[in-house]
């Protein structure tokens, strides 16, 4: 096959010798008896030196005392010439002393195929591209979808309380009344919380108190009010707080218990036992969120950040270091230097918390947090609804 690189045309013809022939006599018929045919300019020998006409390939056999065989041309014409040259060749009629008969077989368009090749390879190019980012998709569907599931109710001591899974693991607990007060605290995120069943307090309920803090969150009525008094006989419980008068707790929302606790100036870090750090003695008060700059400069940026689907990194300063889609969040923070605060438009993962921390993040702000499972004591985390922002 002719080099192809200026070519546009491979013009194909087969033929019949009637006799035994070489390949320089089928080519000294077809130049011979071409010459002159439309002038000068369409000789195939003025056609070569203008490079219009490649090496024309001749391919043949002779059996029987008959030759077959085919003649390529490749050419860089306009198609109208290509097809002027087919039809004179096709006229020759004789090779050396023998009879000879010339066909047209095709006309290639090399362009065509290179047009196809390109093609081709540009779907195994999407193809590759689109099987990568279904899986970066895939990736974030998942971290988005376990940051919505929501704990189970499971059983806490011999009595088998009602609890959420945070019971083991956080250093302040939730006493509630029964098993939809349980439920309703896990619906809204927060899953250190174990239910009384009863105003009889239970055992394990008793041996709880000596190892952690417990607040007791009751219903606003007298049922409420006796089992305040209950605990208060038999147990040290740092806060109680009451439902609205005449409400039970599992009348509220998951919004409603937020912003009671909120109300009874309960520690943000406590809402959330995944955030709560571990410690000795009840925590010193802390600053008042408007006087911590990195608050301040959430403030800021929220109009102009909230929506738009974009992280941005500041350094110690405030400064910003940083700013790119939370897509691209993952990959472009761990080339990024000097990051220590993290604001995004959108969910707080187990997996962002830990790319955060490698970089050197010491705190990260979003809209709210998903699955979060060890969290540095030194990395603080916070959602806009934490300051006020939603």
């Amino acid at each position: 096959m002719p080099d192809s690189g200026i070519v546009k045309y491979l013009v194909r013809l087969r033929f019949e010798v009637d006799g035994v022939v070489e390949r320089a006599d089928v080519i000294g018929a077809i130049f011979g008896q071409t010459e002159g045919l439309f002038g000068p300019e369409m000789n195939l020998n003025e056609l070569q030196k203008s490079w219009k006409v490649g090496r024309i390939e001749i391919n043949l056999e002779s059996k029987n005392d008959r030759t077959r065989g085919e003649v390529i041309i490749p050419m860089s014409t306009d198609i109208g010439t290509a097809a002027l040259i087919a039809a004179a060749v096709e006229s020759v009629d004789k090779v050396g002393p023998c009879s000879a008969h010339f066909t047209v077989g095709n006309i290639e368009d090399v362009r065509a195929v290179k047009r196809k090749q390109i093609v081709d390879r540009a779907k195994l190019i999407v193809r590759d591209w689109s099987s990568k980012t279904s899986s970066e998709g895939e990736n974030l569907l998942k971290d988005v979808t376990e940051s919505t599931k929501r704990a189970k109710v499971i059983n806490y001591g011999l009595e088998n309380l009602p609890a959420g899974p945070g019971v083991y693991s956080s250093e302040l607990i939730y006493l509630v009344e029964g098993r939809a007060d349980v439920v309703l605290f896990l619906r809204a995120g927060i899953e250190n919380v174990v239910a009384l069943e009863g105003t009889s307090i239970p055992d394990s309920i008793i041996e709880l108190g000596k190892k952690k803090r417990l607040i007791a969150v009751l219903d606003g009525d007298r049922g409420g009010d006796l089992i305040e008094k209950e605990l208060g006989q038999v147990m040290h419980v740092e806060k109680v707080i009451h439902a609205p008068q005449g409400k039970e707790v599992e009348d509220l929302t998951p919004i409603d218990v937020i912003n009671m606790l909120k109300a009874e100036k309960v520690d943000a870090a406590q809402l959330n036992p995944r955030r709560q750090r571990p410690v000795e003695s009840a925590p010193p008060p802390q600053p008042e969120e408007p006087d911590e700059p990195v608050v301040a400069k959430t403030r800021e940026l929220y109009p102009n950040l909230n929506g738009t689907l974009e992280a941005i990194l500041l350094d110690q300063g405030l400064q910003e270091v940083g700013r790119f889609p939370i897509s691209e969040l993952v990959q472009k923070m761990e080339g990024a230097s000097g990051a220590l605060y993290l604001i995004f438009d959108g969910i707080v993962t187990q997996r962002l918390v830990e790319s955060a921390t490698r970089v050197g993040v010491k705190g990260i702000i979003g809209h709210r947090t998903g699955e979060l499972g060890q969290v540095p004591e030194d990395v603080r985390i916070g959602t806009f609804r934490d300051l006020g922002l939603e």
